[in-house]
């Protein structure tokens, strides 16, 4: 049965490939110049403005890409008839990426956004190819004068997720469900162990790597391989719900990731980590039509409300839910940051000394386990 729906999914996912490179962009031409965020904006233009959306997983009803196309759908409805869009969802991060990014542009696209790290390397060589275009990159770190590149400060949930983990477990047993060994992902391992750290100093977290952004079967067996560890808190960096869903299952506690999935686990979900694509995209989209784009580096959060922690379960108790919530505003408030000193790291050495604050450096490019994180990161 599990091969039958695997086969399905597969010819699904390429029905969906080939029907969605359609409808955006433009000729090519010599590549641009370095990036500068000093370079001059698009021209405003009365024309309405076609924009492609280029997704690594499935739409379905939670995750990653149901929250980024959730932005699509409030730009519709912020610009209406001023734009027009469209996706491709289940685009492998592999030359596949090239070639649906390169046919939006080629169709009329002048603003893409590629939702996915692995995305990065194409966008790179097509911003070059179509200096017409305005592309921006989800989670990556190279631009140019026509691209510009935007994440999350997701480590904020993260920490505060860890606060309730470190609390609500009996085992302190922790377990966290991982996509691929980036920064990005590492940073969210971290924070979410410092967060149940910082309230219960024997908690640790066990880590599984699925190397994967979306495979349900997957997610579920490494859920199921830290169950099977002791670990009664489960979290995750990856895009389905069949991790809270095997928390339901087994009786444990879970958490969502991107999206509010507590209707997967109504007992065992306790909060989850959202993200409102919609009010980075609003703004960027805004910019084009004012002819007042640039490239950026953009990392915004709680403070800018683009991440969202989802209402509590009704079983968290009142005291954990109180110092919740306290440490939510102060983090809202830019009165804490979840790399503060001290910080330390699996050998116990000092990384951020008390009182100071890691740098960008650090926190953007991190690729070390803090303490309280068990085994090695892969290579």
């Amino acid at each position: 049965m599990i091969k039958f729906w695997l086969r399905a999914w597969s010819l699904l996912a390429l029905f969906t490939f080939v029907l969605g490179i359609a409808g955006c962009g433009k000729s090519s031409s010599e590549p641009t110049a370095a990036a500068s965020a000093e370079a001059p904006a698009p021209a405003k233009t009365a024309e309405k403005l076609k924009i492609g959306f280029v997704y690594s997983g499935p739409i379905g009803d939670v995750g990653w890409t149901k929250q980024h196309d959730l932005g699509r759908l409030a730009i519709e409805k912020q610009f209406g008839s001023k734009i027009e869009t469209t996706f491709v969802e289940n685009v492998p991060e592999s030359a596949d990426a090239e070639r649906v990014i390169r046919q939006l542009a080629t169709d009329g696209c002048k603003m893409i956004f590629t939702t996915s790290f692995g995305f990065m390397e194409p966008t790179v060589k097509l911003a070059k190819e179509f200096p017409d275009v305005v592309f921006e990159h989800a989670t990556g770190y190279k631009r140019d004068k026509n691209l510009g590149v935007y994440q999350t400060r997701f480590y904020e949930g993260a920490f505060l997720l860890g606060i309730l983990g470190g609390k609500m477990t009996k085992t302190n047993q922790l377990g966290f469900v991982a996509s691929f060994p980036i920064p990005e992902v590492l940073r969210n391992i971290n924070a979410f162990t410092r967060g149940a750290r910082s309230v219960n100093d024997k908690a640790t977290v066990k880590v599984v790597w699925v190397n994967s952004w979306y495979d349900p079967p997957k997610e579920h067996d490494a859920a199921a391989a830290l169950a099977n560890q002791k670990v009664d808190v489960l979290y995750q960096n990856t895009d389905s719900a069949a991790v809270v869903q095997l928390a339901e299952e087994k009786g444990l506690y879970a958490f969502g990731q991107d999206s509010d999935m507590s209707k997967y686990g109504p007992k065992a979900h306790l909060s989850a980590n959202t993200v409102d694509w919609g009010i980075y995209y609003k703004k960027k989209v805004q910019d084009v039509l004012d002819g007042k784009w640039k490239s950026e580096d953009t990392k915004w959060g709680m403070t800018e409300n683009m991440i969202v922690m989802s209402p509590l379960n009704a079983g968290v108790p009142a005291d954990v839910a109180t110092l919740f919530n306290e440490k939510q505003a102060a983090i809202k408030a830019a009165k804490f940051h979840p790399f503060g000193g001290p910080v330390k790291l699996q050998d116990g050495s000092v990384k951020v000394a008390e009182g100071a604050v890691i740098t960008d450096d650090d926190l953007w490019g991190m690729n070390f386990y803090v303490d309280g994180v068990e085994g090695k990161i892969p290579n």
